[in-house]
């Protein structure tokens, strides 16, 4: 594979898991519009980005082992449809699900890919 190839078979998984993260994040504005107190909005805050933190908890392991960033962001794509099915427009899974789950196959191709390297010491093409 050319080195642009494999420079972006790495990069791309982490960054739309970055990208991912921060979507997810914006939902937990709507805090600021519910008229709490200040200690109230902060801790509500805090409670609607718990999803944010684990995903990029998530991205953290998996920058280093991609085969969890595979399970883990496929599982959360496959956790977010079962729990949320006919709930909402279809747009809205395109989204929620899609992404992950072509996160987590990005990053099964690049762990796969870089496994494949190191374990045959095959000659870079």
């Amino acid at each position: 594979m050319k080195n642009l190839g494999k420079q972006i078979l790495y990069w791309l998984p982490r960054v739309l898991g970055i990208l991912f993260v921060l979507f997810v994040s914006i939902f937990a504005l709507d805090v600021f519009g519910q008229g709490y107190g200040f200690w109230e909005t902060l801790l509500a805050l805090l409670v609607h980005l718990i999803p944010s933190f684990i995903l990029l908890a998530v991205v953290a392991l998996a920058w280093r082992w991609g085969w969890v960033g595979a399970i883990l962001y496929t599982g959360f794509g496959v956790w977010y449809l079962i729990s949320s099915w006919g709930k909402f427009h279809w747009s809205v899974y395109l989204i929620m699900v899609g992404i992950p789950v072509f996160t987590g196959l990005l990053f099964l191709a690049d762990w796969w890919y870089r496994r494949r390297l190191t374990s045959n010491s095959v000659i870079e093409l």
